[in-house]
């Protein structure tokens, strides 16, 4: 469904001085959608990944129609992060009603031009997204940083009920800055955050089910500043690197470098029926962004739109899409998870200096200090078996048999309350199967050890598939 630019004012767009640079008829042919671009002065791609404003100076969104532009929406005093539903027939945004307002999700219905709030207090929600199932994920600014949370989008059921009143679910429980940055074909949503996660700088995705659980890396291969990765139909994941993109894609464990032409790229491509690409891109750091439509593989890219005194960033197609796979939660009503190790010896990182006896668990306290809860035996084959407390940051350290740290994880994570979690080794990466046999620790017990930190904690399931 193509949103009518007939609901807009065109004149008082033209007043406003926007100008298009070499998008004609053939262009929009090439596009094949009318589309939406946040447009602002001063544009901070990783600003959020420090608790800070990406929009400065303000933003708005622009509807882009037959070579024109115009307003999305009137009478808001900012707009930006645009996200059209799967049936292609409403928009998800953030916006500011004032300019003292904090940022808030809106929805608007491309039929009738009718708004509603879908969230509301006095810290920022930004990046939206939809989530299959009637809902939506978001980042809220919190005391430890912006977190994932998500929420129902259907309207109150109950008279008087407000968006306050919404089910809300936090999504991340470290002390760290996560945005989101597309929800995935299997139904999980990618985010940005720092690595390592929980205490890095360097930004790097994620992945997290739609409950919370099942937090990882992407991929394994760290090092380089990567960030605003979005799924094509193929399900490569492309990002950038800010001046170059490159994309994951499942057969290999590592990023490829894309070969795309000089520029900087702002990042969020937006993949057309045709599978060119609408990208942001600068020539320079004094320059603004402007948006150009690329075929992958060719030498250049295409002027499709520019604003001289205006970035020009996220655009997103006004077109119906495929809807993501809805995660069935299998998470139990617990306040711990079990987490199961197959061979704790085994890491990217390469070959341990000594052999592992026990595995130490830390948390973060209230003050953001490292604590520790407890240890618990490691086998002979590197498997252990614990209860952690859900919900909160954790990380594992392996000690030897004279309680020296032979390898600890670089960062945080988390396991949802009622989560049973198995992992092959220490930061093993995706390419690294498990063996098939049974680990020594569940022949040893099938009870976990206790390191929730808790003296009295709930009875332990008697084996990973209950209790």
């Amino acid at each position: 469904m193509k949103f009518r630019a007939t609901a807009f004012n065109i004149s008082a767009c033209l007043a406003m001085l926007f100008f298009l640079c070499g998008f004609g008829s053939d262009r929009a042919d090439e596009v094949g959608s009318d589309f939406i671009v946040t447009a602002a002065p001063v544009y901070e791609p990783l600003a959020a990944l420090h608790g800070q404003e990406r929009f400065p100076k303000g933003a708005q969104l622009l509807f882009v129609h037959e070579g024109k532009t115009q307003p999305f929406v009137t009478s808001f005093a900012a707009s930006a992060d645009a996200n059209v539903s799967f049936d292609g027939k409403s928009v998800l945004f953030a916006g500011k009603k004032n300019a003292s307002d904090p940022w808030q999700v809106w929805e608007l219905a491309l039929a009738d031009q009718s708004l509603r709030q879908l969230t509301s207090g006095t810290t920022d929600a930004i990046r939206p997204l939809y989530l299959p199932g009637a809902r939506f994920v978001y980042a809220q600014r919190t005391p430890f940083g912006f977190q994932l949370n998500s929420a129902s989008i259907d309207p109150p059921s109950i008279p008087g009920e407000s968006a306050r009143d919404r089910e809300i679910l936090p999504l991340t429980y470290t002390n760290a800055n996560a945005i989101p940055t597309d929800v995935l074909a299997d139904g999980r949503i990618l985010f940005e955050s720092g690595f390592p996660l929980g205490s890095g700088a360097t930004p790097e995705l994620f992945l997290v089910y739609s409950d919370g659980s099942g937090v990882e890396s992407y991929r394994c291969d760290h090092g380089v500043a990567r960030w605003a990765g979005k799924q094509l139909e193929s399900g490569d994941i492309v990002f950038t690197h800010g001046s170059s993109l490159a994309r994951f894609t499942s057969p290999l464990a590592h990023e490829e470098r894309i070969s795309a032409p000089n520029a900087e790229f702002a990042g969020a491509i937006a993949e057309t029926e045709s599978h060119t690409w609408l990208v942001s891109v600068r020539a320079a750091p004094e320059k603004h962004y402007v948006i150009k439509l690329w075929k992958p593989g060719d030498s250049a890219m295409q002027s499709v739109l520019a604003e001289s005194t205006n970035d020009l960033v996220e655009p997103v197609l006004i077109a119906p899409r495929n809807r993501p796979k809805r995660h069935p939660s299998g998470l139990h009503p617990w306040d711990y998870a079990n987490l199961l190790a197959l061979d704790a010896r085994l890491s990217r990182d390469g070959t341990l200096k000594g052999m592992p006896v026990s595995v130490r668990l830390d948390t973060e306290d209230a003050e953001g200090h490292a604590t520790t809860l407890g240890t618990a035996p490691v086998e002979q084959d590197g498997s252990y078996f614990v209860q952690v407390p859900g919900n909160r940051p954790i990380r594992f350290s392996l000690l030897d048999a004279h309680g020296t740290v032979l390898r600890q994880e670089r960062g945080w994570f988390w396991a949802r309350g009622g989560e049973q979690r198995i992992c092959v080794g220490c930061h093993t990466g995706p390419e690294r199967a498990s063996e098939n046999r049974i680990p020594a620790v569940l022949l040893r017990t099938t009870t976990p050890v206790d390191l929730t930190g808790t003296r009295q904690s709930q009875a332990a399931p008697d084996s990973m598939g209950g209790r």
